[in-house]
C-alpha cells in the first residue's frame, strides 16, 4: 500500500511540474509620478524631472497551468529609479529609490506550435526604500499596493527554452516615504510627497517550460 501511495505521489508531482513556466528578464519602465515631479522641480536644480521618466527593472516569475487556457502565477519585480542634478551652489542633488513588487497573477493563454501568448493581470504589496541627498543622505521607507495588466509572448528557442517579450501597465500606490523623525515633505506646496505612480514597461527575457 505504501509503495502504491509513493508511486501515485511521484506521478502527481510529475504532472504538476509539467505545467510550470519559469520566466526571468529585465526591462525599462516609463514612470509618471506627479507628486515626486512637483517636489523635485521645486528645487533650484539645473535639470528638471520630466512627466515620464525611465527606470530599470528585473523580474522573476513562475506560472502554473490550471487548464489549457488559464494560468495562475507569482512574480517578483525589482525596480530602481534615480534622478540627479547640480544643485545651485550646494553641490549635487540625488534622489534614488528601489521598489520591491511581488504580485499574484492570472492569465488567459493562447498557445500553439512553438509559441505561447498570455493576457492577464494581478496585484500585490509594494515596498519602497528611498535615499535623498542634499549635502547629506537621508533614508526613507514606505509601503503600499499595486495593480497591473500585461501581455506576454513566448517564442521557442529550442528544447524547453523560449524567448519572451512583454509589456505591462501598472498603477503602484507606493505611499509616503518616512523615517523615525519625518516624512518626505514638499514645503513649496505644503504636502507630503508620495511614490504613487502610473507606468508602462517593456521587458525581454527567457523562459523555461518544465516538462514541455
Amino acid at each position: 500500500m505504501k509503495k502504491i501511495f509513493l508511486i501515485v505521489l511521484f506521478l502527481f508531482s510529475i504532472e504538476l511540474l509539467a505545467q510550470v513556466d519559469i520566466t526571468t528578464g529585465m526591462g525599462i519602465s516609463f514612470v509618471n509620478n506627479s507628486s515626486l515631479q512637483d517636489y523635485i522641480n521645486s528645487f533650484p536644480l539645473n535639470d528638471k524631472l520630466e512627466t515620464f521618466n525611465s527606470s530599470f527593472e528585473t523580474y522573476l516569475e513562475g506560472d502554473y497551468s490550471i487548464g489549457p487556457k488559464f494560468q495562475l502565477g507569482v512574480e517578483y519585480v525589482f525596480q530602481i529609479f534615480s534622478f540627479n542634478s547640480p544643485y545651485a551652489g550646494l553641490g549635487q542633488y540625488d534622489l534614488t529609490y528601489v521598489q520591491h513588487k511581488p504580485s499574484l497573477l492570472a492569465y488567459y493563454v493562447i498557445s500553439g506550435n512553438g509559441f505561447k501568448i498570455k493576457f492577464g493581470g494581478g496585484a500585490g504589496p509594494r515596498f519602497v526604500n528611498l535615499d535623498e541627498k542634499i549635502l547629506s543622505t537621508t533614508n526613507y521607507k514606505s509601503s503600499g499596493f499595486g495593480l497591473l495588466g500585461r501581455i506576454q509572448a513566448h517564442t521557442k528557442l529550442g528544447d524547453n527554452f523560449y524567448a519572451n517579450i512583454g509589456s505591462t501597465l501598472r498603477y503602484d500606490h507606493g505611499g509616503v516615504p518616512e523615517n523615525n523623525t519625518r516624512k518626505l515633505h514638499d514645503n513649496f506646496v505644503k504636502e507630503d510627497v508620495n511614490i504613487n505612480a502610473l507606468s508602462v514597461s517593456v521587458n525581454i527575457g527567457v523562459s523555461y517550460f518544465i516538462g514541455k
